[in-house]
C-alpha cells in the first residue's frame, strides 16, 4: 500500500499496489502494521456499505460526535465517488479547512478519515457502492452533520445534486 498524505493532520489517501498476473491481480486493502507505522488504529468494529442508484447522488457531511467519534476507511468498490472531508476538531491547524479526492472502483484508493472530521461524499457514476470500515459502532444519538453545500467550507461539489435525502437537504449550516 502506498500513503499519501492529504494535507489534513491523520487523513490519508491510500493506493493498493497491484500483483497482477492472467488470473487478474491481488491487493491489501489494509494491514494493521502499516497503519499503525503513521499512528493510525481504525480499530474496525463496524463494516458498511451503501449503494447508489444514481449520478450525482449526495451523501453528508456526516460524522459522529465524541464519545463515539469514529475512524473511517473508505473505498469505492463499485464505479466512481467525488470524496470531501472537513476537519472539524477544535485547536487544528486546518480546522474549517476541507480536503477532496475522486475514489474509484477501477484504481481501488482509499481516504482514511480520523475522528473529528465530517465526511461525504457525490456520486460521479450510476450504480455506485462505497464500503466503509468503521471504528465505532453506529449511533444515532451521537450522529451529526453540516449541510453539503455549507459556504463555510466551499467545497465545489463537480456535479448538479440528482438525489440527496430529506435528512441530509436539512443538515444545519456550520454557523448556526
Amino acid at each position: 500500500m502506498i500513503f499519501h498524505e492529504t494535507g489534513l493532520a491523520g487523513a490519508w489517501v491510500i493506493e493498493p499496489q497491484r500483483f497482477a498476473d492472467e488470473r487478474g491481480f491481488f491487493a491489501r486493502t489494509y494491514d494493521r502494521e502499516a497503519f499503525a507505522a503513521r499512528g493510525l488504529d481504525p480499530g474496525i468494529e463496524q463494516c458498511s456499505v451503501s449503494f447508489n442508484h444514481r449520478q450525482g447522488t449526495v451523501r453528508g457531511l456526516h460524522f459522529q460526535a465524541a464519545p463515539r467519534a469514529e475512524d473511517k476507511l473508505v473505498r469505492c468498490t463499485r464505479g466512481a465517488i467525488f470524496d470531501a472531508i472537513v476537519d472539524l476538531r477544535p485547536g487544528s491547524a486546518t480546522f474549517g479547512q476541507h480536503f477532496t479526492v475522486v475514489l474509484t472502483a477501477e484504481a481501488g484508493n482509499q481516504l482514511y478519515i480520523p475522528k473529528g472530521m465530517a465526511h461525504g461524499f457525490q456520486t460521479q457514476e450510476d450504480a455506485t457502492e462505497v464500503s466503509y470500515q468503521i471504528s465505532e459502532v453506529y449511533s444515532p444519538e451521537h450522529a451529526r452533520g453540516y449541510r453539503w453545500d455549507d459556504p463555510a467550507f466551499g467545497i465545489a461539489w463537480p456535479l448538479p445534486v440528482s438525489v440527496i435525502s430529506e435528512k441530509d437537504r436539512n443538515l444545519p449550516l456550520f454557523a448556526s
